[in-house]
């Protein structure tokens, strides 16, 4: 079983910035390609930030985010960066990394127009990294 690890997690002020990283435990073993950022505050539902397709580099983001938050990718796919500016409280939550193919290996379904940012759309989850911001 291929494990994803993230790391980059902490304590920042508002305002400030952290850079979440997901590395996939065996390199070069194929995860999908899709790669996803989510994260869960305490009493909350699970929320998908971002996603990126590994094959083209294509992102999509949640509205909560977007502008502000930043999802790429490194080390040719098997690491997956989630840069986030301008942090508010509301931030604050255990982040996970995701992996998989939810729509046959891609990360949009233009059926239903919606991203691959339901927690339903994967199996393969990072143990998390937690984020505070006060």
């Amino acid at each position: 079983h291929v494990q994803l690890v993230e790391s980059g997690g902490g304590s920042v002020q508002a305002g400030g910035s952290l850079k979440l990283t997901c590395s996939v435990s065996s390199p070069y073993t194929y995860v999908g390609q899709c790669m996803a950022w989510f994260r869960q505050a305490p009493g909350k539902e699970r929320e998908g930030v971002a996603v990126i397709y590994t094959g083209a580099g294509s992102t999509y983001y949640a509205d909560s985010v977007r502008g502000r938050f930043t999802v790429s990718q490194a080390n040719a796919g098997n690491t997956v960066v989630l840069t986030m500016n301008s942090l508010k409280p509301e931030d604050s939550a255990m982040y996970y990394c995701v992996a998989g193919d939810p729509f046959g290996g891609y990360c949009y379904d233009y059926t239903d127009a919606r991203a691959a940012l339901s927690p339903t759309d994967y199996t393969n989850w990072g143990q998390g990294t937690q984020v505070t911001v006060s």
